[in-house]
């Protein structure tokens, strides 16, 4: 039985009280049944997986996740799990990396993923032919891996010729506009520089209204900000009103135009521009054309309801909590997420869109409904513990700071996975500090803790292991800024030291452990 879209502080309150999940250390499973995926978590298993690479003359497909990730989730629920998918899979390795998985943080940063979820096409020879973005729909996915597997170039030799003026296949400018820039962890392109090279990418696709031209030319839009990238002109404006426009196109483009929608309308147009409301109805149109779409799956329908309250949202201050948005689409939000929530069986699904929805009611100011409906779907869900974060988040940001505590602890304690608990357990530290800096025995057991979990994972100073770390012990160098808790930060540098010394030097570990805890340089005045 649902629960009804309310969620008193009393209601909270009896929820933690009730709640009594028994964390369950099972083995990591593989992403789906369908396909022969090859679960590798060291350098060794990688190894062998590129020698049968070889000598079968296959390509390898590396997927990167953790159990807990919406987006993961969603892409087990509708790409993963298709049966075009499994007989493409035939065609290539398919290694799955949980980031959970001993040895997995260091994996990550052999081929330099950090987000979850990661997909990454390989040759043989383990040259980078493409990754796929998370947001793009699964025939499209699996449009661009069938086009990798047609002897699809490494991605680096194809932006060289092509910013080289040398001639491309329709295929490697398809590679280039499908490639997931947004990931890129910077190996091709830095990140202050990729607004600047998608527009020179645009500019040289080839000519006419095609798809490939048109996704370049609005992830140059999305990608560009504060004078870096493109520059707004009428042709461009005109441009984009008529992929708006055409059905046809947007369905083609839906995953850029959704998930850039506020980015690619700031760039197009100024906040005070008389132009703005128009392009905001187009928007607006396209976008219901979107949720209302049967072939696009609910979390893309959901994605289009999103884009819609971000773009209400235009007119509110940017952290707004309450931002009064019209009532209509607020009957619209409550409508839509109370038909995904009843009508969701697949547990995959139920933890990508369930979660989402319920940040989509927070944006929207429906505070009670997304407290609700997290509460609700703690017990359907496979990995309560990131529910129970959301949760805190809601409350925290609802001013409920004892409440938020409550759950941000109780999703630390229920986390499971050496990876997974570093970063919830630096979150709930995070808001420990934030929230409550007067509890100094409670941050001193909790950052104990922490370190002697660290202690225990080879791989606590590798990859988002560390970037955990790291964080935690920034926030807590800020909390002794004024030196009142020298004493508990002498003790707990103590404790790191006894586990620095035992971690190995290779691959600056050792050098990211002593870090932890250190100040970050002051930046030159």
């Amino acid at each position: 039985m649902k629960l009804p879209f309310v969620a008193s502080s009393a209601a909270i309150a009896i929820s933690l009280a009730l709640i009594s999940w028994q964390p369950v250390h099972a083995a990591v499973k593989l992403p789906s049944k369908n396909v022969a995926w090859q679960a590798a978590a060291v350098d060794a298993d990688i190894d062998r997986v590129f020698a049968r690479a070889r000598a079968e003359k296959k390509p390898v497909l590396l997927y990167w996740g953790a159990t807990w990730c919406p987006p993961c989730n969603q892409l087990k629920a509708t790409l993963f799990n298709r049966q075009d998918f499994a007989a493409l899979s035939k065609n290539f390795i398919a290694v799955h990396v949980d980031g959970d998985r001993p040895g997995a943080q260091k994996l990550g940063a052999r081929f330099k993923v950090t987000g979850y979820p990661t997909t990454v096409l390989f040759s043989p020879n383990g040259q980078e032919i493409t990754r796929l973005p998370g947001e793009v729909d699964a025939p499209q996915a699996l449009a661009v891996l069938q086009q990798g597997l047609n002897g699809g170039r490494a991605i680096k030799s194809v932006l060289a010729d092509a910013l080289t003026g040398k001639p491309l296949t329709a295929g490697d400018w398809r590679l280039l506009a499908f490639y997931g820039w947004e990931i890129d962890e910077q190996q091709v392109v830095p990140k202050s520089e990729l607004a600047g090279l998608l527009t020179t990418l645009a500019t040289r696709s080839p000519a006419g209204d095609g798809e490939t031209s048109q996704r370049l030319w609005l992830k140059a839009l999305a990608a560009s900000d504060d004078g870096q990238g493109v520059k707004a002109d009428d042709a461009l404006r005109e441009r984009v009103l008529r992929v708006l426009a055409d059905p046809a196109q947007a369905r083609l483009q839906m995953d850029v135009l959704a998930g850039g929608a506020t980015d690619i309308v700031r760039t197009l147009e100024a906040d005070d521009s008389p132009r703005r409301p128009a392009l905001v109805q187009a928007y607006e149109t396209a976008l219901r054309r979107f949720e209302a779409d049967s072939s696009l799956s609910r979390g893309d329908r959901l994605g289009a309801l999103t884009a819609r309250i971000e773009l209400a949202r235009l007119a509110v201050p940017k952290d707004s909590v309450q931002p009064n948005l019209a009532p209509a689409l607020l009957a619209e939000v409550r409508a839509h997420v109370q038909r995904d929530d009843r009508e969701i069986t697949d547990g995959y699904e139920r933890q990508a869109v369930i979660t989402s929805a319920a940040h989509a009611l927070g944006r929207a100011g429906l505070w009670a409904d997304s407290d609700a409906l997290l509460l609700a779907n703690m017990t359907n869900s496979h990995s309560p513990y990131f529910l129970m974060s959301q949760l805190g988040s809601n409350l925290r940001k609802q001013g409920r700071k004892e409440e938020a505590l409550k759950w941000y602890q109780q999703s630390f304690e229920k986390s499971e996975g050496p990876a997974t608990r570093l970063q919830w357990g630096s979150g709930y530290l995070t808001a420990l500090v934030d929230l409550a800096p007067a509890e100094t025995a409670r941050i001193e057991k909790l950052a104990a803790q922490l370190i002697s979990e660290a202690a225990k994972d080879k791989a606590a100073f590798e990859g988002r292991s560390a970037r955990s770390l790291q964080r935690a012990g920034a926030k807590l160098t800020a909390w002794n800024a004024d030196g009142k808790h020298a004493a508990v930060l002498k003790k707990l540098q103590a404790q790191l030291n006894g586990v620095c010394a035992k971690v190995d030097v290779a691959d600056g570990q050792r050098a990211a452990c002593q870090a932890v805890l250190k100040p970050a340089p002051k930046k030159a005045a």
